[in-house]
C-alpha cells in the first residue's frame, strides 16, 4: 500500500522540484556551457526496477573524451577528467538534480538504493539477496547516509537490504533528512582511489 502513496509523493515532490528550481537549472546550464565543450546533460546506463535498465541524468561533470561506464575510481587520475564545474556540482551533489526528471516518469523515487551501473554485477548480484533490485531506485538513500562512497559492496548492499525491510514513509524521512545532513558535511565521499564507488 505505501508503495503507491511513495508513487504518488514521488511525482508531486518532483513536478514541484522541476517548477521551483528551473531557473537555477537555467543558470547551473549556462555555467556548464562556458566551463567546457560538450552536452550539458551526462546520460548512463543503470539498473532500474526489477532490474530493467534506463538512462540516468546527470549534470555533466567530467571533459567528453572520459571513458564511457567506468567508475570514477576506476579511472587513472580521475581527476584529469573532472572538469572545474564539475568539482563543484559533484562536491555540493547538484550534478544530480535533473535526475528529478527521473523520478518524475517513474523510472526512479526519491528514496530508495541508488541504481547501480548496468556493468556493476557484483553490487547488482549482492543486491539480489536482499531484494534490494525489487523496489525502485532513489535519488538518495539508506546505504546514502550511512557511509556512501566509503563502503564495501557487501555493507552497501545490507544497508540496501534493510531499506527494503523497513521501507515505510518513516524511513523515507529518516533518508531525505539524514541526506540534507551527509551532503552539507559531505559525509563519505571519495573521489579516486581504491575505495572510491562513485560513479561518473
Amino acid at each position: 500500500m505505501y508503495l503507491k502513496v511513495k508513487r504518488l509523493i514521488d511525482v508531486f515532490l518532483s513536478s514541484i522540484g522541476l517548477i521551483v528550481l528551473s531557473p537555477f537549472f537555467l543558470i547551473l546550464i549556462i555555467a556548464i556551457k562556458f566551463d567546457s565543450k560538450g552536452p550539458v546533460l551526462f546520460k548512463q546506463k543503470r539498473v532500474g526496477n526489477h532490474k530493467t535498465h534506463f538512462n540516468i541524468l546527470k549534470f555533466r561533470t567530467m571533459k567528453i573524451d572520459t571513458p564511457k561506464d567506468t567508475p570514477t575510481h576506476l579511472l587513472n587520475n580521475p581527476e584529469q577528467y573532472i572538469t572545474k564545474m564539475g568539482k563543484f556540482l559533484r562536491k555540493t551533489s547538484l550534478d544530480e538534480l535533473p535526475q528529478i526528471w527521473n523520478i518524475f516518469v517513474g523510472q526512479m523515487s526519491i528514496i530508495g538504493p541508488r541504481p547501480a551501473l548496468w556493468n556493476q554485477y557484483d553490487l547488482i548480484a549482492e543486491r539480489d539477496k536482499y531484494k534490494a533490485n525489487d523496489v525502485p531506485p532513489g535519488l538518495t538513500g539508506w546505504a546514502q547516509i550511512n557511509g556512501r562512497d566509503e563502503l564495501p559492496i557487501e555493507v552497501k548492499a545490507k544497508l540496501d537490504g534493510e531499506y527494503v525491510d523497513n521501507i515505510s514513509f518513516l524511513m523515507d524521512i529518516k533518508c531525505f533528512f539524514g541526506t540534507i545532513v551527509s551532503v552539507l558535511k559531505r559525509d563519505g565521499v571519495v573521489e579516486g582511489g581504491p575505495t572510491s564507488k562513485r560513479s561518473t
